[in-house]
């Protein structure tokens, strides 16, 4: 038992460490296009994305039982072995699209590690293959929505004020951006944070310290914390991606994608389903993009954002899958 003590906590700190690194590596999805239409300054976006992170995590925890309970068959039947291989897989890939400041799925690579993970260490009985398909379906779908919706509100602005100049859009929409902004950062952190809290709740059951899926107070905390420090630290390099290499975007545009991914990721929430917060900002920048013109998006840009997503899930995976197999045979030898 006192292995599975320092397993636990191994998987605690991982989880901790996961979403910190969650935090600078996501904290363009919240304040990219608010900070590239100077509404307001990067040190207070920082900040503010930092507290309503903190305050969107600890709201609900129908993500996290989603993540804890519909992705294995039953807690029995994996050990923190697996739930520690599937987070360093989540982590490497996070540090390594971070370090080419591709916008890449944190959601999408903590899916692939589990997966891959289990696979190695349990076998694919082991997998719930039905609740997959609907988380992977809800990932698949949101940008899509986003998009969508981003093209219909950005159409619905432009036909209410189309007719001001676009100085005036500029200072009418400023103030309402930073509100927008503050949504979205709110409801960042009500579906990202969620996710490492399933994973440390899915250890606890596992482990038998918990009856029941329940997320205890303390995971809250310490998660909510973690990626509310995370995004403190900033992730520039997305920031610069996602603010300004899509759609040049003015204080109206960057209203309209804000409120659209906020209400994208509140509906999601809502329904107890983890999305990709990358993706549905990236859906929404690139729809509101083509309401005003088609071509001024980079659709390059956007085509290796799409690669990135289609591979992160195999890949992450396969990195947990490895890191498994190198973390039972290790503890074999000694």
């Amino acid at each position: 038992m006192l292995d599975f003590h320092w397993l636990l906590l191994v998987v605690v700190v991982l989880a901790v460490l996961f979403d910190y690194i969650n935090g600078f590596h996501d904290t363009a999805n919240a304040i990219a296009t608010s900070v590239s239409t100077r509404a307001i300054s990067p040190k207070k976006a920082v900040l503010m994305t930092a507290v309503m992170n903190f305050l969107g995590a600890i709201v609900s925890t129908g993500v996290a039982k989603t993540i804890g309970e519909d992705i294995v068959l039953s807690p029995s039947l994996i050990d923190s072995e697996v739930i520690a291989a599937a987070l360093l897989g989540a982590i490497f890939w996070n540090l390594f699209t971070w370090r080419l400041a591709i916008p890449s799925s944190s959601s999408h690579a903590l899916i692939g590690g589990v997966v891959g993970a289990v696979v190695v260490g349990a076998g694919l009985g082991a997998l719930n293959f039905g609740g997959i398909g609907v988380i992977v379906l809800s990932l698949i779908l949101s940008p899509l929505v986003a998009l969508i919706l981003g093209y219909i509100i950005m159409k619905l602005l432009l036909i209410v004020f189309g007719r001001y100049s676009p100085i005036a859009l500029n200072d009418r929409f400023r103030n309402m951006q930073v509100g927008s902004a503050v949504l979205m950062a709110f409801s960042h952190g009500s579906n990202d944070a969620q996710k490492a809290m399933g994973i440390i709740t899915l250890t606890l059951l596992s482990g038998g310290y918990i009856d029941t899926f329940a997320v205890p107070v303390w995971v809250k905390m310490i998660c909510a914390g973690a990626m509310a420090l995370g995004t403190m630290a900033g992730g520039w390099r997305i920031i610069s991606t996602m603010g300004n290499k899509i759609y040049k975007m003015e204080t109206i545009n960057g209203f309209a994608a804000d409120l659209n991914s906020s209400i994208t990721i509140f509906l999601a929430t809502f329904l107890h389903l983890p999305v990709s917060t990358t993706h549905v900002v990236s859906g929404s920048i690139m729809g509101v993009g083509s309401a005003m013109r088609v071509r001024a998006v980079n659709w390059g840009v956007a085509r290796s954002m799409l690669i990135t997503w289609c591979v992160t899930i195999p890949l992450s995976a396969a990195v947990a899958g490895v890191i498994y197999f190198a973390i039972h045979h290790f503890r074999l030898l000694f």
